[in-house]
């Protein structure tokens, strides 16, 4: 999709080098959104290629996603770590609607603050307690818990100017056993549900998306029953369902519920 209204790229390579990003610009990643529609009042790009952030940086700390990190980078992660979380992060990777060579371009910067609800890393990086790592206009930097990093469709906490700089995944939470379900209305569609559950020792979590409209995370210390697994679901509110052509919410709620307890009974027996 060509953007005719862009009169000005911007290729930074230091971080003093980086413009103020205001409401008639943006930040370029891998850019597979952004040139996928008209993005009209759209009349300034920031490209982030040149500012040469490391992909994937493991440690006995974690992992840290640069926010350019391509999706491909972090699936081909997994063959090469021995963590227990890894193969979701296959999971997920393939979850993001789009052929490979998408996911060869996608960022998992740009999946997570594009913040549609089925966004796939979303599910990842919550279900594994990461932590973004936010660059301020005024130099300095600041963290949010995935968990609370988006609030609903397409937004974010990320305040005017703020960019996504890194995301922390501890290592305690790659130890963990995991598993992940999907549904979707079509064989390839968007997902209509994307659930990611973890255990260790009996400590279970569970991270909901795509059915709602932002993340729903819960983590019980001791293996929750199969009735409570159900009543947390079934208590999430009405509002946080989310509706359209990929799924009416009662579909949805429905599928969720069923998706858990394949998930229960598969890390928990």
């Amino acid at each position: 999709m060509d953007l005719p209204e862009i009169r000005a790229v911007a290729r930074p390579r230091t971080r003093d080098d980086l413009p103020t990003c205001g409401a008639e610009s943006a930040w370029l990643a891998g850019g597979t959104w952004l040139f996928s529609e008209p993005q009209p009042g759209l009349h300034a790009l920031i490209d982030l290629a040149g500012m040469g952030w490391p992909a994937l940086e493991p440690s006995a700390a974690g992992l840290r996603i640069g926010a350019t990190c391509p999706i491909a980078s972090l699936e081909a992660l997994a063959a090469a770590t021995d963590w227990p979380a890894a193969p979701l992060f296959v999971g997920c990777c393939r979850a993001l609607l789009g052929s490979f060579k998408i996911a060869a371009v996608a960022t998992v910067g740009g999946n997570v603050c594009l913040s549609l609800p089925a966004a796939p890393m979303l599910a990842l990086t919550v279900a594994l307690d990461g932590v973004a790592r936010v660059w301020r206009p005024d130099g300095t930097e600041r963290e949010v818990p995935m968990a609370g990093f988006t609030t609903g469709p397409q937004r974010t906490v990320l305040a005017p100017g703020e960019l996504l700089r890194s995301i922390d995944l501890p290592d305690a939470a790659l130890r963990r056993r995991g598993a992940m379900r999907q549904a979707s209305l079509t064989a390839h569609g968007r997902s209509a549900a994307l659930l990611v559950a973890t255990e260790e020792t009996g400590r279970f979590a569970l991270t909901v998306t795509a059915s709602t409209v932002r993340p729903v995370h819960a983590a019980w210390p001791a293996a929750p029953s199969r009735e409570a697994l159900d009543a947390f679901i079934t208590d999430v509110p009405a509002s946080l369902w989310h509706d359209d052509v990929h799924g009416a919410p009662a579909w949805r709620r429905h599928m969720t519920r069923r998706l858990a307890a394949e998930l229960h009974q598969e890390l928990l027996g």
